[in-house]
């Protein structure tokens, strides 16, 4: 064989086995877990604007992405066990929605990386050092902004007349919701409405909160959300109108099964932002030296059917602001 004859076999070879290499790595398949807390439509629509988002990103279910799903159903003590069981299995990443999700995480495992999605206050919860160096293997999406609540308090101040006396439904196990009746305090005071805050461990203790509301003649209702309460949203919302009570959450999911109106950030567009850092951890960055990440896209829903049943008139002003409007 001539050298030259040699040098283009054993170049074409190299180039072969580079490709080969190259095609090897790029089918890696990954196996992420999702530790939700239940099955729904808005859940399964949240899912789906992170897995499209990966779409875009390069992966596909059944080629080079395996996804984990598991669900509480509303049973937070479920979290540590499910999570455990991703550790187990080996998953490469976890994605934990929610302050309860993402801290169960973080106990199961030190070293799998973690990318929250709708945790409100991830500094305070000690899921991270700062939003900016995180530390440790979370990282991830916040939900909440420093006056999210405060807005929700002073969009019902605006809607309803002669507002004094708000009810705040709450979830006493909640870390994030210590922080955010501080934060609902301040805007009170400055507001000049008192507010009186009903604690709730769990679905039969719902109810007798309502009755204690009917007691002491609160006039609109604010609730602070978590995985118990989405779970028993619908059953809140039949509560809140049987006693005509003008009600806003975070999440529309409460607009859309009547209550008054939701104003929160954007659920999808979180999921869709977490999806970037799925793809930047599997592919070699560290979950400590990327930071956390704050809502930028609000959304508000007003419910006008339920306003017109409990006798409000909605400002024009809002109703131009509305991103969705029931009717």
């Amino acid at each position: 064989m001539e050298r030259r004859d040699f040098i283009t076999l054993l170049g074409a070879a190299v180039f072969a086995s580079s490709t080969m290499a190259r095609a090897q790595q790029s089918m890696k398949v990954y196996r992420i877990g999702f530790l939700g807390s239940s099955v729904t439509a808005q859940t399964e629509a949240f899912y789906e604007a992170l897995l499209g988002r990966l779409r875009e990103l390069g992966y596909a279910e059944g080629r080079n992405l395996i996804v984990e799903r598991r669900f509480t159903e509303g049973r937070n003590e479920r979290y540590h066990s499910l999570a455990t069981e991703f550790v187990n299995l080996k998953v490469n990443l976890i994605v934990a929605p929610g302050t309860v999700a993402a801290q169960a995480a973080k106990e199961a495992t030190s070293i799998i990386p973690i990318v929250t999605v709708v945790v409100g206050d991830p500094v305070g919860s000690r899921l991270i050092a700062s939003l900016d160096r995180p530390g440790g293997n979370v990282t991830g999406m916040s939900s909440s902004s420093s006056d999210l609540t405060a807005k929700e308090l002073q969009l019902l101040n605006e809607i309803v007349p002669h507002l004094s006396r708000v009810a705040v439904l709450f979830n006493p196990t909640s870390k994030l919701h210590a922080v955010l009746l501080k934060e609902l305090e301040v805007a009170a005071t400055i507001l000049r409405v008192r507010l009186q805050s009903f604690s709730v461990r769990a679905p039969d203790e719902i109810e007798s909160a309502f009755e204690r509301m009917a007691k002491d003649s609160v006039e609109a209702l604010i609730i602070l959300d978590d995985p118990l309460m989405a779970v028993q949203s619908r059953g809140i919302v039949e509560l809140a109108t049987l006693q005509r009570l003008p009600t806003i959450s975070t999440e529309r999911s409460y607009a859309e099964a009547g209550s008054l109106l939701s104003y929160g950030a954007s659920f999808p567009d979180l999921f869709r932002r977490a999806a970037t850092y799925v793809d930047k951890i599997l592919r070699g960055a560290k979950p400590a030296d990327l930071p956390v990440e704050q809502p930028t896209k609000f959304e508000m829903v007003i419910n006008l059917k339920t306003a017109k049943t409990l006798g409000l008139v909605i400002p024009s002003i809002l109703l131009a602001r509305a991103d969705e409007v029931i009717e």
